[in-house]
């Protein structure tokens, strides 16, 4: 239980629906454990309330805030500077209450995503070096474009996308556009139905990284990928679901030979303390928060 005084400090997570989220035990663990004054609060927040909740960021000197769904894609508006990655995947999940040379909130703020950072960090810390890399990657969707963004900015070579043709594919053909003009990443576009290209595409590449629901509930029983052919041994194997910890895509992969395979605990645990350290410039000990998370 934090000891709350005059001196502590607030984050915030703004999003609706609220009551579901584990960020608070996450951050709060995180304060604790580096014996910061901070605490984080969910507060049930919609586009509508959005531009007010923000206002409060300012007006009650918060160190900044969470930024979940449905707010991401428009927060933006009432913010004074964006992140590179975040401007180019168009969402924001993290605001930070900037800092002048002495330390104190200035009422500026500044939009990240720590979504695409959180899931490169997470392949740093298996002692992957992802410079120069080609992958292939299925979903257009928040997480992957955050992931593609960052990728591209941060080394990947080529990136084949891949995707069902829904009202989605559309925003995947303009990130991949994106990609092309404004990183050294060449980027293409592809329909998920072609799984003859998929499979070809999946043996030339290092990395695979599925960022859809396939394999969480209540699509648990499926995977994208229809069989382990696809997958070689030597292939670097992701995916975004964390629950289960093990998807039927990682058991394909598995069944395959692939000893490199991943679920999405590692992001979402980085993408947390990436966002503190935006916060208190601290960085937290992994293996503790690993171990008091159960990851």
């Amino acid at each position: 239980m934090p000891n709350i005084t005059g001196h502590t400090e607030l984050v915030g997570l703004m999003a609706y629906p609220i009551r579901h989220t584990q960020s608070p035990t996450t951050h709060n663990l995180a304060y604790d454990k580096n014996g910061d004054d901070v605490i984080q609060l969910a507060f049930e927040v919609d586009n509508d309330s959005l531009e007010a909740a923000v206002n409060s960021i300012r007006a009650l000197k918060m160190l900044g805030s969470n930024i979940s769904m449905p707010n991401k894609t428009v927060v933006h508006k009432y913010l004074e500077e964006v992140d590179e990655a975040a401007q180019l995947c168009g969402a924001i999940n993290t605001v930070v209450n900037t800092r002048d040379e002495n330390g104190q909130v200035t009422g500026k703020l500044k939009g990240y995503n720590t979504d695409g950072m959180g899931y490169w960090q997470a392949i740093n810390e298996e002692g992957i070096d992802y410079t120069g890399m080609k992958m292939v990657l299925i979903g257009t969707g928040g997480a992957a474009t955050a992931i593609a963004v960052y990728g591209a900015l941060h080394g990947i070579s080529e990136m084949h996308v891949f995707n069902i043709k829904d009202k989605f594919y559309g925003r995947g053909e303009e990130i991949v556009a994106t990609i092309n003009e404004k990183t050294n990443c060449k980027a293409y576009m592809h329909d998920l139905a072609d799984l003859d290209l998929l499979k070809e595409k999946m043996h030339e590449v290092d990395l695979f990284c599925d960022a859809t629901g396939v394999g969480m509930h209540p699509l648990e029983e499926l995977s994208n990928i229809p069989d382990p052919s696809f997958f070689r041994p030597d292939l670097i194997v992701t995916d975004t679901v964390y629950a289960p910890r093990e998807t039927v895509m990682m058991k394909q992969a598995r069944e395959a030979g692939c000893q490199k395979v991943y679920n999405g605990l590692g992001m979402m645990l980085f993408q947390a303390l990436i966002a503190i350290k935006l916060y208190t410039g601290k960085d937290t000990d992994v293996a503790y928060m690993k171990e008091q998370l159960g990851i």
